[in-house]
């Protein structure tokens, strides 16, 4: 018999002596203090662990029973108080002392596609969304004016199975509005907060809501809206889902519409960060409302870019976003009249200078921002060669592509028992000293045996944690006891003395997630020693459309299932922010094997390193800067231009390391049962990567480097009603009417050789076609050359050096100046009086470029010649 069945839901009444847990669900700061959730988990963990963490659904599912009496018990309530101070404490406390918060930035507006603050909060996919969160939380820590922007997806990335084939299952859940920690934007007369967007001639609405990270809002934008259409509503359903036309829409609501929910909630930011080029349309807005005050395009450009950061995290050329010109104007052909232009100078915007034919969310991002980064030293090089031709006169290594090297928000990975072993080793006051290399050089001073017993005693946890996931993954496959007992038999919480070795990220194929199967006999030969077992746990996503890195995923499954590997080589699904913290704590050491240099940066094996864990990667990306030679092992990647060849000398690399250093170093036991060279490598990991790789000092170079000048130059732009954008405007275009004849010429040579506190003394001409000698600025560039080359540029970050080459050592660069002469033929001539700061030989070259006081960066414009 059929019947109809009635969904209801009964809630639970919070007691009036625990009425701010509602308030602590809400805030995100839960996700990176553990204080916090367990309030929440103490009082059901089984319940707790069903829900996933979710302090919301926990609050609506808890038995009345278990709230009653906890609000009369001393000791919880003990407990709450204690928690609540610390959380005022936090929101109204000041930046720490040696912070650089107090800055005048203004207001920070951050957009970004993803963002990943905890597993319950599905709005992110990977890297760039974990990376997103923990920039948000450092933000908090910092209490620096930020405020973030993205979109709230209904449904979110999927969630992964995988079957008995070894293939990858994506699921999608809609995730209500109440589960989440979010809650409507309100503006400042307490309205709630509506944007519209237009989109192909129609109007999209879209809802804004407010996440609260801390003390940092993060404004979240839902079509999911009764006046919109069905397909509109479907804008913001899946991340990156969807055809091309739903992820432009996307683009335009999170550029376009997040400016615009700024504006109704009344925030007024002083700075733009564009985190990946996703969020580049913001650009054109912000130039359309400078048009709309008054200002010509050209100016409006000048003005809006002066105050744009733009971050990029994709090493690959064809991993940035392109469309074609008839789907761009087909969306914002409207905007084209707004901005007084035409059509081929909007699709400009979005192309390099010589052209294109489609348009590149990238090139948007670089035309409409003049403050440029890369997230690691090697990063930073590879995007300035990828984007050169935005600068077609500019070498690379001069352009204005910078790097700032990306870190982690250590509270949210940090395991318990570290933060308690620190306070006990080094005092409570290591939370305000992550950034003193000194301090943490302590760590060589604690007992092995104790710091031994804590890496210990973390695995023996996560270990449980690995099991509890097989179990369940074994339970939807119908996979039998005994097969998940064989399964597991090594992740073994009572031995946990088993080398285990961790691979876990987005499946991409430049990831090469396979590798270590290169050779399927000698890797057999490494993880069958039964006196040295070895194991290796996989886990993550593959996008549903890369059926390449579907297949990897597959590959890695079946090696999974055969008699060879059974339980030496597991892989566990569902890869999201719970699994990573558990493997990068957990793990003995973590694999990372990308193909160089396609890893922009990387962060879970910082994560690890925090824990303990040692590194086992190629020299990519942070590791790159982070590796010393004693804090880990390097995989120096082949340099070969086959692809086989290549991927064959890095596995024989590979097993070379875990053959001859990783396993007989873990194995070498003492009569306490550990290795005391692993403990020694351990720390000095710990000691030498949280300093320079957590994210505070990676916030402060923000700030420091491209935040301040921002503001500071879109200050100067907008000064006596925006008097600074026309003029830089106006001797931009005088520039390049003038450019095409100019040219230097030699008066004078420079001298061979130089006794040491000699100065070099030499004389140009340059012939400048109209052009004024202060229009420009005529260059020595002055580079040591020794045989071993001049030296590695500085880690961590290439702002702030000050010496006008970019930070590399062994190069200066000094300005001539103008002697007020012409030459015979008009050219004017230009000298320097330079003392050289080195002894041996070096090169000298000379070039010239534009120059004017209100260029954000000296080469912005790409126009240079060299004699």
């Amino acid at each position: 018999m059929n019947s109809t069945r009635f969904l209801f839901e009964v809630n639970p009444a919070l007691p009036p002596a625990l009425s701010r847990l509602s308030e602590l669900a809400t805030n995100l700061r839960f996700s990176w203090h553990r204080p916090t959730r367990g309030l929440f988990s103490s009082l059901d963990p089984a319940l707790w662990r069903e829900v996933g963490g979710n302090p919301r659904v926990f609050l609506r599912c808890v038995d009345q029973s278990l709230l009653d009496r906890a609000a009369g018990d001393a000791a919880y309530l003990e407990n709450y108080n204690k928690v609540l101070v610390g959380y005022d404490h936090y929101l109204s406390e000041s930046p720490l002392p040696d912070s650089q918060a107090d800055v005048d930035t203004g207001l920070v507006a951050y957009f970004c596609a993803e963002y990943g603050f905890h597993e319950s909060f599905q709005i992110y996919s990977g890297g760039l969304g974990v990376l997103a969160g923990d920039y948000c939380k450092t933000a908090s820590d910092l209490a620096l004016p930020f405020v973030a922007v993205g979109l709230l997806y209904t449904e979110g990335y999927f969630t992964q199975t995988i079957d008995k084939e070894g293939n990858q299952v994506a699921h999608y859940r809609e995730h209500g509005r109440a589960d989440l920690p979010v809650e409507l934007a309100l503006d400042r007369e307490g309205k709630e907060v509506r944007i519209v967007c237009r989109l192909g001639g129609r109007d999209v609405h879209a809802r804004v809501w407010q996440a609260r990270v801390g003390r940092v809002s993060v404004y979240l934008l839902d079509t999911n809206l009764a006046e919109n259409s069905p397909a509109d509503r479907e804008i913001t359903h899946k991340l990156y889902g969807g055809d091309e036309n739903i992820r432009i829409q996307q683009e335009i609501l999170l550029g376009i519409g997040g400016m615009r929910a700024l504006r109704a909630l009344g925030l007024e930011p002083s700075v733009w960060h564009i985190n990946e080029g996703h969020a580049a349309f913001l650009i054109i807005e912000l130039i359309r409302e400078q048009v709309a005050r008054g200002l010509d395009f050209a100016s409006a450009r000048e003005a809006v870019a002066a105050g744009c950061v733009f971050t990029t995290h994709t090493p690959v050329a064809a991993g940035h976003d392109v469309f074609s010109p008839e789907l761009v104007l087909g969306h914002l052909g409207e905007l084209v009249g707004e901005l007084k232009i035409d059509a081929d100078t909007f699709l400009r915007l979005g192309r390099p200078p010589q052209g294109g034919s489609h348009f590149n969310m990238t090139r948007l991002a670089l035309n409409g921002s003049r403050h440029h980064n890369g997230v690691s030293r090697i990063h930073g090089g590879v995007s300035a060669r990828i984007v050169a031709d935005n600068w077609p006169e500019v070498p690379p290594e001069d352009n204005p592509i910078g790097y700032i090297t990306n870190g982690v928000h250590l509270p949210t990975f940090l395991f318990q028992p570290w933060a308690e072993f620190f306070d006990r080793s080094l005092g409570q006051t290591w939370r305000a000293r992550l950034n003193e290399e000194a301090f943490w050089q302590r760590l060589y001073e604690t007992a092995d045996e104790s710091f031994w017993e804590v890496k210990q005693a973390v695995k023996v946890e996560v270990l449980q944690g690995l099991r509890a996931r097989l179990q369940a993954q074994s339970a939807h496959n119908s996979v039998s006891d005994a097969h998940y007992q064989r399964l597991t038999r090594f992740l073994n919480p009572a031995n946990p003395n088993v080398l285990t070795i961790g691979f876990a990220r987005r499946f991409a194929t430049y990831k090469r997630a396979t590798l270590l199967f290169n050779d399927i006999a000698r890797l057999a030969s490494i993880v069958g020693n039964p006196e040295r077992p070895v194991i290796f746990v996989f886990a993550g996503k593959s996008h549903p459309a890369d059926e390449p890195a579907r297949k990897l995923l597959r590959d890695v499954n079946t090696i999974s299932q055969s008699a060879d590997f059974f339980g030496r080589v597991i892989f566990v699904e569902d890869y999201d922010m719970a699994l990573a913290r558990l493997l990068v704590a957990g793990v003995d050491v973590w694999l990372n094997n990308p193909i160089s240099p396609l890893e922009a940066s990387g962060t879970s094996g910082i994560k690890a390193a925090c824990n303990g864990t040692l590194n086992l990667s190629v020299l990519d990306g942070w590791w790159a800067e982070g590796f010393d030679g004693e804090n880990g092992w390097a995989v120096a990647s082949a340099d070969s231009g086959n692809e086989q060849e290549r991927d064959r000398e890095d596995a024989q690399t590979l097993y070379e390391l875990l053959e001859d250093e990783v396993i007989p170093l873990y194995y070498t036991r003492n009569e306490q049962g550990f290795s005391p060279g692993w403990v020694a490598k351990s720390k000095r990991s710990m000691a030498t990567i949280i300093p320079h790789f957590n994210m505070r000092p990676v916030l402060e170079n923000y700030v420091t480097g491209l935040y301040r000048p921002a503001a500071r130059c879109s200050r100067a732009l907008a000064k006596d009603s925006y008097a600074g954008a026309r003029t830089l405007a106006a001797w931009k275009d005088k520039v390049r009417r003038g450019w095409g004849r100019v040219a230097l010429r030699r008066l004078e040579t420079v001298p061979q050789r130089l006794d040491y506190g000699a100065r070099l003394r030499t004389r140009v001409a340059a012939f400048l076609d109209g052009l004024d000698p202060s229009d420009v600025r005529v260059e020595l560039v002055l580079q040591r050359d020794l045989p071993d080359g001049s030296g590695q540029p500085p880690r961590y970050t290439s702002f702030g050096e000050g010496d006008g080459s970019g930070g590399i050592p062994g190069i200066v660069c000094e300005p001539f100046a103008f002697t007020g002469e012409r030459d015979s033929d008009g050219s004017h001539v230009f000298g320097i009086d330079s003392a050289p700061p080195w002894c041996g030989r070096m090169s000298a070259q000379v070039r010239i470029v534009p120059h004017h006081a209100l260029l954000s960066h000296p080469y912005e414009m790409g126009l240079m010649k060299w004699m």
